[in-house]
């Protein structure tokens, strides 16, 4: 049985934060031009909303805190002005699983304690129905931005709810 945890990113997540992206398989063949180099930096992390959804093994005797044996499930990124998600992943081990789910739950979440009232996303093509399966609704497209982005992004937004 897992638990998840969902806590801010801090600096030394910064590292395995970038090889959650390089890593994930949602952006090979065509979409990996997008992600070629990409690094989240701890100076991201402190200027952004970044949260990281962590699991571990359940044991009751651990208590609440997490352990050595913490691994990174996901994580999301949410600027506030103007609100856009600006990244989420989930490790491809942990898809399917809910964590996901939790990390938008959180980010709407986070939103309305802020006072925003939507947020916008611009969505990796194949994530797109993803989204709207939690809420979000499609607004229209954003252009591609070559060299890296050659596609079309669907775009779409959460309402948040006060």
């Amino acid at each position: 049985m897992q638990a998840t945890t969902i806590r801010r990113a801090v600096a030394q997540d910064a590292e395995p934060l970038t090889a959650l992206v390089q890593s994930s398989s949602a952006y090979r063949g065509r979409y990996a031009p997008m992600i070629s180099g990409y690094r989240v930096t701890a100076d991201y992390i402190a200027r952004h909303e970044a949260f990281a959804a962590v699991g571990r093994a359940a044991d009751p005797a651990s208590g609440p805190a997490m352990d050595a044996a913490a691994h990174l499930l996901g994580f999301y990124a949410l600027i506030l002005d103007p609100p856009e998600l600006d990244l989420m992943f989930v490790a491809d081990a942990a898809q399917g699983l809910g964590v996901g789910r939790l990390l938008v739950e959180h980010m709407k979440d986070r939103a309305a304690e802020a006072g925003v009232t939507d947020v916008r996303v611009v969505s990796h093509p194949p994530a797109e129905r993803f989204y709207r399966r939690l809420g979000a609704e499609p607004v229209g497209t954003v252009a591609p931005l070559p060299p890296k982005v050659t596609w079309e992004r669907p775009e779409l937004r959460f309402a948040i709810a006060r």
